[in-house]
């Protein structure tokens, strides 16, 4: 887990979570190698995300819209602009409103 206050791992279950100060390339290198050749999930809010796109280290991103206007917290897709070249993008809607939206490198 990327974060700016160092802190000692947690153990939850058969789960341990490591805390770095890093950067995103590091952090990601970190948990390919923690995940042993197996698949890696991101997760946090739009600035930790939206860092790791910037740097081309996403490969598929899943993200869920709900039609609730909140009116604050930070953009996703700040400073992104040209995204969807590098990506296949494929959306679904359902009868509830909740949009998925699916992007996969090309």
């Amino acid at each position: 887990m990327l974060t700016h206050r160092p802190r000692p791992a947690l153990q939850v279950g058969e789960t341990t979570f490591q805390f770095l100060d890093t950067t995103p390339e590091a952090a990601l290198e970190a948990a390919f190698e923690a995940a042993g050749g197996l698949d890696v999930r991101l997760g946090g809010g739009p600035t930790t995300v939206r860092e790791f796109l910037k740097r081309g280290l996403v490969d598929m991103l899943h993200v869920v819209q709900v039609p609730i206007l909140l009116g604050r917290g930070a953009a996703l897709w700040t400073g992104l602009e040209g995204l969807e070249r590098d990506y296949d993008v494929e959306s679904t809607t359902t009868p509830s409103g909740v949009t998925h939206i699916v992007f996969t490198r090309r």
